[in-house]
């Protein structure tokens, strides 16, 4: 099994409905492109990863959103030493077709008093239905690893929830675990980097907003 050096987890860079949620009763959250700031976010992410994985080849999975879209493609990684494929299994969390502004702030404050984790928005997905197609996609990375020739580096550019689950899930977190911590900024990453023991740690953690609050000793 060729396991990758590191997995690196990028959140894409602001968007329009970082700074507008009006946007979401116009545009499809998928359709929402990145502000000129935002590009600014990943051209300058672009450098640091360049400078990271250096000649070596990346496997990049890509959510499917546009925003995604646009901030793999200011990264201005060498595209000879890059494998790139589109994995809808990132995308973010689903709200519903259509948001409107008024619903969507009921939505957050219903959210925040039951949990993140379980509250499913209305015609959306809840934290762990998030989870779910995470650890589907995990699977199928880890059966990726297989391959004998698998690049020593793997990029996945998506969002932030999906950013915190995915480490949820690779690392055994509790839900209380998660609940306590908040998404990376716009165009900030995750590393979970291979150490000689052969096990992964996180290269920074995530900001955490409060104690933990967990029901039993798994906390």
């Amino acid at each position: 099994m060729a396991r990758p050096k590191r997995i690196v987890l990028v959140r894409h860079g602001e968007s329009e409905g970082n700074v507008d949620d009006t946007v979401y009763e116009r545009e499809p959250d998928h359709a929402l492109r990145l502000t000129a700031n935002g590009l600014r976010q990943a051209r300058e992410t672009g450098v640091r990863l360049r400078e990271l994985f250096g000649d070596e080849r990346v496997s990049v999975y890509v959510s499917p959103y546009r925003r995604t879209h646009e901030t793999f493609r200011s990264f201005g990684l060498d595209l000879e030493r890059v494998r790139v494929r589109e994995e809808p299994r990132l995308r973010e969390q689903d709200w519903g077709n259509w948001q409107e502004r008024e619903d969507v702030k009921l939505q957050k404050a219903y959210r925040n008093a039951y949990g993140h984790f379980f509250y499913r928005l209305a015609q959306g997905e809840s934290g762990a239905d998030v989870y779910d197609r995470v650890g589907a996609f995990l699977e199928s990375l880890h059966r990726s690893f297989e391959d004998p020739d698998h690049p020593p580096n793997v990029l996945l550019v998506t969002h932030g929830l999906t950013m915190r689950l995915f480490c949820m899930r690779w690392f055994h977190w509790s839900v209380a675990e998660f609940e306590s911590l908040s998404n990376p900024g716009n165009g900030e990453s995750r590393t979970l980097v291979l150490g000689k023991d052969g096990r992964y740690t996180l290269d920074r953690p995530f900001e955490r907003w409060r104690t933990p609050e967990p029901y039993g000793i798994t906390g």
